[in-house]
């Protein structure tokens, strides 16, 4: 009987900690996107005491940050798939903290720009490792759960990033928010190993599928020139990436300026920012993602193009919702017609990010997860808020700060409609073979 117990009780443990480490790295991924979207939810008070432009706050929260994050995110990935991911993610976290703290400390444009770009160089350490944790934590049946559950860091940060960074504005000023935040990302850095362990690699795929790693800095290049050719030689993660990018580069644009809409054109203040907007945030875009997931699930048993084509058709949807909310003028009805398109843009990220990860061979999954990410932020994180930016500054020339901010609002539009055709052409790769022998995927 004690045999029985202890054979029965050896897989529970194992799932209960599974879950345990997905719950931990949620966590984690929460304050990446939190510290991330700081900026963006306080630009307006940050932009009258720094004296910025909108275009300058658009490299901040876009392009600048995009273009550290993204390349040493590569760096990232070559190194995790041949090294311990979680002493790299403790590294990430202990550097986005500090520097997000730095943010809080800053008195001109250089010095709050060199910390985003230190921002961005310790984010680059949280996701692709993680992803690659995650998968070699759960068998592939599993994964797409998983990395939903993860995924939802995403939604919690964004809204967090609007509910705190709001209220901490209206008692103690925007610098508190930063200096809070950053304290306590050093002190989750401290605790994160101690919780999550580096799992076997590859344990959960076939034979056929393990790898050895080559030796030395030529080791290095030798397998991340493999894996860039991989991943270019592979169409489902080539249209993954880029529908991924372009759906970015519209929900980016918006979702780093909505704030400042909202505020700017709209007359909200940052009570009703921190209470409406971020509920709005947190309700729309992690239904999104769980139900998003779940429905391609759904729908892919009768055909894998509807992994592709359902995000396809959200995006189509969000047009109209997205053009209503910019020609509102009034908080409330804007904030209601956002809900919409917070909620469908969002439908792109679960099922893209799982046919990626079990796509990629397991010692490529990290850096297929950075290239992934490289290509899908320097689109869409560094393009969108840098594009609105820059445009506002030009039409507020002639026809004023609010109505120039509406005006380049208007502008995001056609890259929903760019993302779908991508989205399309993505479900069309997942009806082809892969090597002539399998479904794609």
């Amino acid at each position: 009987m004690t045999t029985e117990l202890d054979i029965s009780a050896a897989p529970r443990a194992e799932g209960a900690n599974r879950w345990l480490v997905v719950a931990v790295l949620l966590f984690v991924y929460t304050f990446n996107f939190l510290d991330r979207q700081l900026l963006s939810i306080l630009q307006e008070p940050i932009k009258q005491e720094l004296g910025l432009s909108d275009g300058q706050l658009g490299l901040m929260t876009g392009l600048a940050f995009a273009l550290v994050y993204t390349v040493f995110g590569v760096i990232v990935g070559v190194l995790a798939d041949r090294t311990n991911r979680v002493k790299i993610l403790c590294v990430g976290c202990t550097l986005w903290s500090l520097f997000t703290l730095i943010c809080g400390l800053a008195r001109s444009f250089p010095v709050m720009l060199m910390a985003r770009a230190g921002v961005g160089v310790g984010e680059a350490a949280g996701a692709p490792p993680s992803y690659s944790i995650i998968a070699d934590y759960f068998p592939p049946h599993k994964r797409g759960l998983a990395l939903a559950i993860f995924g939802l860091g995403v939604p919690f940060g964004v809204a967090l990033g609007a509910a705190f960074g709001a209220r901490i504005h209206d008692i103690w000023g925007w610098r508190a928010a930063f200096v809070s935040l950053g304290m306590i990302g050093l002190v989750s850095a401290m605790i994160l190993p101690f919780i999550v362990k580096e799992p076997a690699r590859g344990r959960f795929d076939p034979p056929d599928h393990q790898f050895a790693a080559s030796e030395g800095l030529n080791g290095y290049l030798t397998d991340f020139i493999a894996s860039v050719k991989m991943f270019i030689a592979t169409p489902i993660l080539r249209y993954a990436a880029l529908a991924a990018g372009f759906s970015s580069f519209a929900s980016y644009a918006a979702l780093n300026w909505n704030a400042s809409f909202l505020i700017r054109v709209q007359g909200a203040d940052f009570g009703q920012i921190a209470t409406w907007y971020a509920l709005m945030l947190a309700l729309s875009i992690g239904a999104s993602m769980l139900i998003s997931g779940a429905m391609a699930d759904w729908m892919a048993k009768r055909s894998r193009v509807w992994y592709g084509w359902l995000p396809a058709m959200a995006l189509v949807l969000c047009v109209p919702f997205h053009l209503l909310y910019v020609s509102a003028n009034d908080w409330r009805m804007a904030l209601i017609f956002l809900t919409a398109p917070s909620f469908l843009s969002s439908f792109y990220f679960t099922p893209a990010l799982t046919i990626s990860q079990n796509t990629a061979p397991p010692h490529q999954r990290t850096a297929a997860g950075a290239l992934y990410l490289l290509i899908t932020n320097l689109i869409g994180l560094g393009g969108g808020p840098f594009f609105v930016g820059l445009l506002s500054d030009q039409f507020s020339q002639t026809h004023g700060p609010a109505e120039g901010l509406r005006m380049a609002l208007y502008a995001i539009t056609p890259f929903f409609l760019i993302a779908a055709g991508f989205l399309v052409a993505l479900g069309f790769s997942l009806r082809a073979p892969v090597d002539g022998t399998k479904p794609a995927g």
